[in-house]
């Protein structure tokens, strides 16, 4: 369907995350596809979701799932150029994020996401803006609307697992680290213009890229 829509419209798409069964193994997985149906980019979560927040949330990914293991980019082409992918957890570890600036020069960098009610008000849109602004990049993420919880319908019944609410809130992030646009958790189109150049503005007036230390330390790709 993602293909479908993607050659129907000629746009790319950067579809959300599934569950991806390989090798006896269930990944969670996130497609890219470019505008002719083609997919560019396959990313498996590389950082699973274990936590254990007392009198907040409990939650293993690992319960079920395995991580995946490179990196994900691919070619939007002009204007956009280098795209770089992470899906939800990924985004708080900046080394991940680093990485693919630093070996792929992204310009954007796109999370599907799904954050909880106890750890999305505190940190989905500051994991955001530091992400951007660590990498002078656009950050886009993309979260499930909230939805009502079926066991408190009238016949409901709690199922199997406790009930996993989204916190949503998709936004748009600029490499100055400003919201662009957003909306709410409830089911939305949020669209903004991304524009290139102030990448590169920001790139060359506060170039954090060029001013690393080596000498004294280095993010590398054991890759």
């Amino acid at each position: 369907l993602l293909m479908q829509k993607a050659k129907e419209h000629s746009m790319f798409i950067v579809g959300g995350s599934i569950s991806e069964r390989h090798d006896d193994k269930i990944y969670n997985t996130c497609l890219c596809i470019n505008p002719e149906g083609t997919i560019v980019g396959k990313h498996r979560k590389v950082h699973l979701f274990d936590i254990d927040v007392p009198g907040g949330i409990t939650f293993f990914e690992s319960d079920t799932l395995s991580p995946g293991n490179t990196l994900t980019a691919f070619d939007a082409g002009e204007p956009l150029g280098m795209v770089g992918v992470g899906i939800c957890y990924d985004i708080r570890f900046p080394e991940y994020s680093q990485l693919l600036c630093q070996k792929h020069q992204c310009n954007v960098l796109i999370f599907p996401g799904a954050f909880n009610l106890t750890t999305g008000p505190a940190h989905w849109e500051l994991l955001q803006r530091g992400r951007a602004v660590d990498n002078q990049c656009y950050v886009v993420t993309a979260a499930p609307a909230r939805t009502e919880d079926p066991a408190t319908k009238d016949g409901g019944k709690p199922g199997r697992y406790p009930r996993y609410t989204s916190w949503g809130h998709s936004t748009v992030v600029s490499p100055w680290g400003e919201v662009v646009a957003k909306c709410d958790e409830r089911e939305a189109l949020v669209i903004a213009d991304i524009d290139i150049e102030k990448v590169k503005e920001m790139r060359q007036g506060i170039p954090t890229l060029k001013q690393k230390r080596s000498d004294l330390y280095k993010l590398t790709d054991p890759k």
